[in-house]
């Protein structure tokens, strides 16, 4: 692609780069000059305008996009596309649910070259209905075909939307004197139903091993959450031992994310179990959001995997921390 000023009559055909205010109104940038436009020029006395003119083998912005962009949704899992439009096309969410990037493909994609970009939301970022995913910008008026050619061989199926899979869930609130009783139970519904999970029971129980252990047992959905009254704070405290109790496994105690610390998770036969940190009372982002996601998604989530969610774990600070990571009386640097 050629780029640069021309004279007017060498302009016919080119893409105005840059917009020009004429008397009768205004030649956009991205125009494709036509004879009319060029007419337009020369009575308004402009000498020349800065073009974009395509070669052999280059490919317009807009077909460019397109081809990305349907390169990327091959399968078209969970998304659906907008128009190309100045070089960009947008990938939105057809359903809720749990974004999954190939990270090594759209890595290579933006390596091909500077003018061809794809930008994302954040691996397994959680999406609503309509959100938009992704973002494919052509960032000159073409690319040549040889490089869209590789960014196309690399693209293929990188975006998909897992949605969710886990229909039902059952709440388990553990009861201590004085305690913060049901307290959380509509903010941990509210993050169920945007998965389009219905929350199916609700159980409150002492907090004791075999009370708990006992109400886990009668659960007959396929995720089970349990907030305990007491901050579970060892593998051996009261909620992961009474899932063991009963035969069930811990694949995880412990998340290097905050807030969100103290989650655990786990299994029994075909059941999750997710034991959440006291944080999950409030609608604030953390931890337990990022594995509740994904567990209702079916998108696996492994020791490995939480240990990995410490980059980028520190979240926003919530005001009801009872032991603020900076307090107040924290002294300001001069």
């Amino acid at each position: 692609m050629k780029f640069g000023p021309v004279p007017i009559h060498a302009a016919l055909g080119a893409i105005l780069a840059h917009s020009v205010a004429l008397p009768e109104g205004r030649l956009r940038k991205g125009l494709v000059l036509e004879k009319d436009d060029l007419s337009a020029l020369e009575a308004a006395d402009i000498p020349e305008v800065t073009v974009a003119t395509l070669e052999k083998g280059d490919i317009d912005e807009n077909a460019a996009a397109d081809s990305l962009a349907d390169a990327l949704m091959v399968n078209g899992m969970g998304l659906h596309r907008s128009a190309a439009f100045t070089g960009r096309v947008n990938l939105i969410a057809d359903t809720a649910g749990v974004v999954v990037l190939d990270i090594d493909a759209l890595h290579a994609i933006n390596s091909v070259d500077p003018m061809i970009t794809v930008a994302t939301v954040p691996p397994h970022h959680q999406v609503r209905t309509g959100d938009m995913v992704a973002t494919i910008k052509i960032i000159s008026y073409a690319v040549p075909e040889e490089a869209l050619a590789r960014a196309l061989a690399a693209a293929q199926d990188a975006i998909t939307v897992a949605a969710p899979k886990l229909t039902a869930a059952t709440l388990i609130i553990t009861e201590i004197a004085g305690g913060a009783g049901e307290k959380g139970r509509n903010a941990i519904e509210e993050r169920l139903t945007a998965l389009g999970v219905t929350l199916a029971d609700v159980h409150t129980v002492p907090h004791e091993r075999v009370a708990l252990s006992g109400a886990i047992s009668a659960t007959t959905t396929p995720l089970v959450l349990i907030l305990t009254g007491s901050a579970t704070s060892d593998i051996h405290d009261v909620a992961p031992s009474a899932l063991v109790q009963i035969g069930g496994r811990i694949t995880r105690f412990g998340m290097p994310v905050d807030p969100g610390n103290l989650l655990f998770l786990g299994t029994l036969g075909k059941q999750c179990v997710i034991g959440l940190p006291g944080c999950a009372r409030s609608p604030a982002l953390n931890g337990a959001d990022w594995v509740l996601a994904r567990m209702v998604c079916g998108v696996d989530v492994s020791a490995a995997d939480i240990a990995a969610m410490g980059v980028g774990g520190l979240l926003k600070e919530i005001p009801t921390r009872p032991q603020p990571r900076r307090p107040k009386t924290e002294a300001k640097p001069a």
